[in-house]
C-alpha cells in the first residue's frame, strides 16, 4: 500500500528535469508540447532560468507541473513498479493539479494552460507587493488561530496551510501581516516571512476564484480509479464533479495538508513516493509522523529505489 505526492511552489530550481528531457524522447515531447500550449518557451526557462522568471508564479505553477508529470511517465515507462496504482494521490496547492492529471482525470495540455491561467489570476489577485505570507514555527495550529480571531481589531489574517505538526502559514495584506508578526514576537513565537508577493489561500484571492471556476467548468473531468486527497476537505475523492468543485474551492481555502497525511496513514498507508523537484513534501511528511518509509523521485538514479 503507498500513495503519491506532489509538490506545490517553492520546490522549483533552475534545471530541474533537465537529466529526464535529455534522455528520454517522450519526455521531450511532454516539454515541447508544453512549450506550444504556453505559448513560450517554459522549457529554457526551467532549465536556464533566470531564477527570479522561473519564480513568478504564472510560470513557477506550469513549469513544477510539468516536472512532476514528466517524472510520473518516466516511472511509468522505465520501471515495474505500477505507480498507477497507488492507494492515494495528493498534492500541495498546484501538485494537487499534478495528482488528477497523473491520475488521468484532466488531460495534460489542459492542465498546464489551467495552471498557467492560475498562476496568473492568483498573481493579480491583489496587486503586486500588497499582499504577503508568513510562516508561523513551533505552534499548534489552534493557538495560531486563536490569536487571529482575538486580534480582529488589530489585522485581518488567514490560515492558509496547516503543513504539519509545528507550521502553519498565515496569509494577509502586508499591514495585516506585519501586524500579525508583531503580535507574534510579543509572544515569543518563531515566524518567517515568505518571499512571494501575494497572498494565496485566503478570501483576498476572489477574483482568481471566478476566473478558475469559468476555466474549470469548461474542462472534461473524467473518473479515476485513484482516490485523490483534496487539499479543501483532506478527504479522499474519486467523483469528477466532486473533484472540480473542491479545485475550484482551494484557491480561497487553507491547504489541509497535515490532516491529509494523518488521514491516508490511517487508511493503514506507511509508505509514501514524492514526485517531483525537491523534497518539501518528505520533509513535512516526516514531522507528521516519523514511522512512514518516504521514496524521494526527480532524476534517473532515484528510479532504483523503487521496488514492487
Amino acid at each position: 500500500m503507498f500513495s503519491v505526492l506532489f509538490p506545490g511552489q517553492g520546490s522549483q530550481s533552475v534545471g530541474m528535469g533537465k537529466e529526464l528531457h535529455d534522455n528520454f524522447d517522450y519526455v521531450k515531447k511532454l516539454f515541447s508540447e508544453a512549450d506550444d500550449v504556453l505559448n513560450l518557451s517554459i522549457s529554457k526557462l526551467i532549465f536556464e532560468g533566470p531564477r527570479e522568471l522561473l519564480n513568478q508564479t504564472e510560470n513557477t505553477q506550469p513549469a513544477i507541473f510539468l516536472v512532476s508529470y514528466s517524472i510520473f511517465n518516466v516511472i511509468k515507462n522505465e520501471t515495474e513498479f505500477d505507480i498507477s496504482n497507488a492507494n492515494f494521490f495528493a498534492g500541495h496547492s498546484l501538485g494537487e493539479y499534478s495528482a488528477l492529471a497523473c491520475a488521468g482525470v484532466i488531460n495534460f495540455k489542459e492542465t498546464i494552460k489551467l495552471l498557467k491561467i492560475r498562476g496568473n489570476a492568483m498573481q493579480n489577485a491583489v496587486p503586486k507587493n500588497e499582499g504577503g505570507m508568513v510562516a508561523v514555527l513551533g505552534e499548534e495550529i489552534k493557538k495560531i488561530e486563536e490569536i487571529i480571531e482575538n486580534n480582529k481589531n488589530n489585522f485581518n489574517c488567514f490560515l492558509a496551510n496547516d503543513n504539519s505538526n509545528g507550521q502553519v502559514v498565515v496569509s494577509g495584506k502586508i499591514y495585516d501581516i506585519e501586524n500579525f508578526i508583531i503580535e507574534l514576537k510579543k509572544l515569543s513565537i518563531k515566524n518567517v516571512k515568505l518571499p512571494v508577493s501575494a497572498p494565496f489561500h485566503c478570501p483576498l484571492m476572489g477574483s482568481a476564484t471566478k476566473i478558475m471556476s469559468n476555466e474549470l467548468n469548461e474542462i472534461k473531468f473524467s473518473a479515476s480509479k485513484n482516490m485523490i486527497v483534496s487539499n479543501v476537505t483532506a478527504e479522499p475523492s474519486s467523483d469528477p464533479n466532486n473533484l472540480r468543485a473542491l479545485l475550484i474551492q482551494q484557491i480561497e481555502k487553507p491547504v489541509r495538508w497535515r490532516e491529509s497525511i494523518i488521514n491516508i496513514i490511517k487508511q493503514g498507508n506507511k509508505k509514501f513516493i514524492e514526485i517531483g523537484p525537491g523534497k518539501v513534501l518528505s520533509g513535512l511528511v516526516k514531522r507528521i509522523d516519523r514511522n512512514v518509509e518516504l521514496i524521494q523521485i526527480n532524476n534517473i538514479n532515484d528510479l532504483n529505489n523503487l521496488k514492487n
